[in-house]
């Protein structure tokens, strides 16, 4: 038997351009057949919804009340809901972190300060995993300029998202085979009308039920893509 996860998934608590509630979300995924997801709402530079004003703990407490708040939903259902972000490093590129918990961000208050390079290396300390989000994602409308990703602190690339065009997701899977990178695949829904819903994500022979064990298993390279709905 195996497990589906989803690998990118916001919500309306954080993401500015979220339309559905993190517990919502969950019964989605739930309601399509999979045993967990991760929440990875956009971070301090993406499109947040989070006041930048507040304090650093601050903010970052209310994107673990994010998670927090459909956990009772999660374990009524049976359902790993894991806790993630999407960090967008420079010029509109993104990587999406998991395996880390809120502990790790309020500790590191200087994140807003150092490069991607050292940011990496702290996540790598603790434990965490990197996935380049969407490397080839081109939006006109509020990106005026394609900046190419950066790799070196990256353990994979997405290389399925569901929201992007084949042709960028086939640049994306060439990205990740030049670089010797690990794959993952993501629906980037952001309500429980998302057509990505059920159509992408990583398959598992096991369930995960912490951020650890979700990370450790991607970094393992245990984890099969989902894409549009099956299982590679």
């Amino acid at each position: 038997m195996l497990y589906k996860y989803e690998t990118h998934m916001h919500s309306s608590e954080c993401s500015k351009c979220a339309k559905s509630s993190a517990a919502d979300m969950v019964r989605a995924f739930h309601e399509a057949g999979y045993a967990g997801a991760v929440l990875t709402n956009h971070f301090i530079w993406g499109n947040t919804s989070v006041p930048q004003e507040l304090p650093w703990e601050e903010r970052m407490q209310l994107y673990y009340d994010a998670w927090l708040s459909a956990k009772p939903v999660a374990e009524e259902l049976d359902f790993d809901l894991l806790f993630g972000i999407e960090h967008l490093y420079s010029h509109w590129r993104e990587i999406l972190i998991y395996g880390l918990p809120v502990e790790f961000w309020k500790e590191n208050k200087d994140v807003p300060e150092i490069g991607v390079e050292e940011l990496g290396e702290r996540i790598h300390a603790a434990g965490g995993f990197i996935s380049h989000a969407h490397p080839y994602r081109m939006r006109p409308r509020y990106m005026p300029e394609f900046h190419d990703p950066i790799l070196t602190m990256c353990d994979a690339v997405e290389v399925f998202n569901f929201s992007e065009p084949d042709e960028s997701n086939q640049r994306a899977l060439a990205l990740a085979d030049e670089n010797g990178l690990l794959k993952t695949s993501g629906a980037d829904a952001h309500s429980v009308f998302a057509e990505g819903i059920g159509r992408s994500g990583m398959a598992f022979n096991r369930r995960l039920r912490t951020g650890t064990e979700f990370a450790a298993a991607l970094r393992a390279g245990e984890g099969r893509l989902i894409i549009k709905g099956e299982i590679q």
